[in-house]
């Protein structure tokens, strides 16, 4: 019987694929958080409020707190569903009804 060679193994160059990225694209419509009208707050309170929490000036606040006195709800701030969610949460922190919602501009 003969002898089997087996051929010395050939070096095999792999190149590396280029490497896929898949941005996750931002949502074109933004979250939104929305205080609404109670019967409970004080409108200088409701004000103190997005001054403290927001940093609003005295002016926006109050234009904000006539919105949501008038009107009966003032979109306070927008953003990440995330940030949304967390202001939600600090609004509600200070006794005031707030939700979120996907703005539809």
């Amino acid at each position: 019987m003969g002898t089997v060679t087996s051929p010395a193994p050939a070096e095999i160059e792999r190149t590396e694929p280029a490497e896929e990225v898949f941005a996750v694209p931002e949502p074109d419509v933004p979250w939104v958080t929305i205080v609404h009208n109670d019967p409970v707050n004080l409108m200088s309170y409701v004000t103190y409020v997005f001054q403290a929490y927001f940093g609003y000036s005295k002016d926006k606040a109050t234009k904000l707190m006539l919105d949501v006195h008038h009107k009966g709800r003032a979109v306070v701030s927008s953003g990440s569903r995330e940030e949304m969610e967390r202001d939600v949460q600090a609004m509600h922190g200070y006794g005031l009804w707030a939700t979120l919602q996907q703005d539809r501009k």
